[in-house]
């Protein structure tokens, strides 16, 4: 069954490294951030249209990068359309935790949306990696950074 499990989460990581979803700079954007991972040549621009009410209304992201990072931003991108600034901040702290953290353990029962950690779930083996975290977060950093009026963020 495990065997099972990660061959489903390789199958997700490819699809969305080839095939990655919400891809191109948008005519609409209000916040913006440039990530960099100078350890791995990992470079991304995340563009954010955050609404009046806070929430995210739309979301994409450019960018050159391995299919983890790819794939990353990719899902990030799909999970945080919709969501409030409190629920993507809320879901960065979770997955960043779920990407670096052996002991970490999903506590956050009624605050996050459990749909959206079962699909960041496909990432989290990263952690066994530690290269490759930085690959994994670097659009979630920079979608942070975004969030917050930051136009440029590193993973250095």
């Amino acid at each position: 069954m495990f065997d099972d499990l990660r061959d489903l989460y390789q199958e997700v990581i490819l699809d969305h490294g080839k095939n990655p979803r919400n891809f191109g700079k948008p005519d609409q954007f209000n916040r913006h951030a440039r990530g960099d991972n100078p350890m791995c040549g990992d470079k991304i621009a995340v563009y954010l249209l955050l609404g009046a009410d806070g929430r995210v209304e739309d979301l994409r992201f450019d960018g050159r990068g391995c299919a983890i990072s790819q794939a990353s931003a990719s899902l990030m991108t799909e999970i945080l359309k919709g969501k409030t600034q409190a629920e993507a901040e809320a879901l960065f702290g979770h997955f960043h935790e779920m990407c670096t953290k052996d002991d970490h353990e999903h506590t956050d029962h009624g605050r996050l949306d459990e749909e959206a950690v079962e699909k960041l779930q496909v990432l989290s083996g990263v952690r066994e990696f530690p290269m490759r975290v930085k690959c994994a977060t670097l659009a979630w950093h920079t979608m942070n950074a975004a969030l917050h009026g930051d136009e440029k963020t590193s993973t250095e």
